[in-house]
Order: structure tokens, then C-alpha cells, then sequence
């Protein structure tokens, strides 16, 4: 199970309706609503600020959040619907899904890398890069795991490891259908350079672009 769900803490919104979520707004604050896990729906507001901080880090819509509202049990939700506004694209509604046990949902989890002090090619002078510290799964909501562990170990000069070489938590499977690199082993700087022509390059669609705010390689 993941060992870090980060709290997000809200208010219950007394009010409804449009006048009730302006004055929300003019208050610093951004209404929103819980809806689903056989539940009725919540109206809430949370801080402007803190909230738009959480989506300029990126990835609000793929992080599972452990919601806390007073008077209410805590309860794990994901993102649905960021509404902003036309002109300034700031947050202005925010809508949250009640999560079951036995939902399906995407979220990127972090790569923990093993294996550095017997590993092969670190040994010889290599270099350990890892394309992607983070990998998109698909996982339940009652068994998210706290990492993906990678054992680098028997990895030589120019090797690379992809997702087909981990062992994935049982119900979980990557977003990507194709077999990417997660990390490679390179040759010393001044070797890479006098081998131009090595063919254990990485192909460049296997280089992360720039993520955004939602992910990327769907």
C-alpha cells in the first residue's frame, strides 16, 4: 500500500447555487463537490492558494488524495474536473470522486532503484540514468503500492532495463502497451563519444518528453 497519500483538507460548503460559490470565491476560496462511493454528493471549498499550488506541481488529476473535511469520516478521492476561468485560467470548480476498494484508477509511482553497489556496468565507470522516475499504472484503489522496484544489479555497460524485466504489483499494469526503458546503464562520458556508432542507444521515443499538468504517454 502507498505509504505517502497526501492529506487534502477542505471545508463543508453551508450554501449552493451560484450566489453561495461567487462568495466562496470572493472569501479566497474554491468550491467544489464529492460525488460517488455510494454516498450523497458533499459540496466543499477549498484554500485558493494551496490549490493552486497543488496543480502547478502537475499531476493533480492522477494523485489520490486522502480528504479531510470536519464532521466527516476521511476519504480517498481523485481528481474528475478542474473548471477554470476562460480569460485568467485560474480554478474556479473543482469535482471529486469518492474512491471504492475496488476502483480502477491511473497513477504515476515512483521507481526506487536497487542494486547500485553490485551492479556490473556502475562498476566498470558507468552511468546509471534513469528515463523515468515515475510509471503510470493502472491499480485498484485498496492495493496501490508504494513503489516499483527495479534491481539493477546484473546490469552490464550499455544495458538497459524495461518494464517487461519488473515483477508489478498483482492487478496492476502500465498505461503504455509497448515495452519501455525505465533506466540504461551508459558507457563513460569519454567512451560514448568515441563510439558513435554504439546500436545500444536508446531509440528517442523512449526518452520522457516534458510532462504536463495530467501526464504524459497515454
Amino acid at each position: 500500500m502507498a505509504g505517502e497519500i497526501p492529506d487534502l483538507i477542505a471545508q463543508e460548503r453551508t450554501g449552493t447555487g451560484k450566489g453561495a460559490a461567487r462568495q466562496a470565491r470572493r472569501d479566497g476560496l474554491v468550491p467544489g463537490i464529492v460525488f460517488g462511493g455510494d454516498a450523497d454528493p458533499l459540496p466543499i471549498t477549498l484554500e485558493f492558494n494551496k490549490l493552486l499550488t497543488m496543480l502547478r506541481k502537475g499531476r493533480f488529476k492522477s494523485t489520490l488524495f486522502n480528504l479531510k473535511v470536519d464532521g466527516h469520516d476521511d476519504v480517498r478521492v481523485i481528481c474528475r474536473d478542474v473548471q477554470r476561468h476562460v480569460v485568467k485560467d485560474l480554478p474556479t470548480h473543482v469535482d471529486f470522486m469518492r474512491l471504492k476498494r475496488t476502483t480502477k484508477i491511473n497513477l504515476f509511482i515512483n521507481v526506487e532503484v536497487t542494486g547500485t553497489e553490485e551492479c556490473v556496468g556502475l562498476k566498470k565507470g558507468g552511468t546509471l540514468n534513469v528515463l523515468r522516475p515515475e510509471i503510470e499504472l493502472v491499480v485498484t484503489a485498496a492495493d496501490i503500492p508504494e513503489s516499483i522496484v527495479i534491481d539493477i544489479s546484473a546490469l552490464e555497460i550499455g544495458d538497459n532495463l524495461t518494464i517487461s524485466d519488473v515483477k508489478l504489483p498483482e492487478g496492476a499494469k502500465p498505461t503504455i502497451d509497448r515495452d519501455f526503458v525505465i533506466a540504461q546503464v551508459s558507457a563513460p562520458s569519454g567512451l560514448a563519444s568515441a563510439d558513435d556508432d554504439d546500436g545500444d542507444e536508446v531509440a528517442a521515443d523512449e526518452v520522457p518528453t516534458t510532462e504536463g499538468a495530467d501526464g504524459d504517454d497515454k
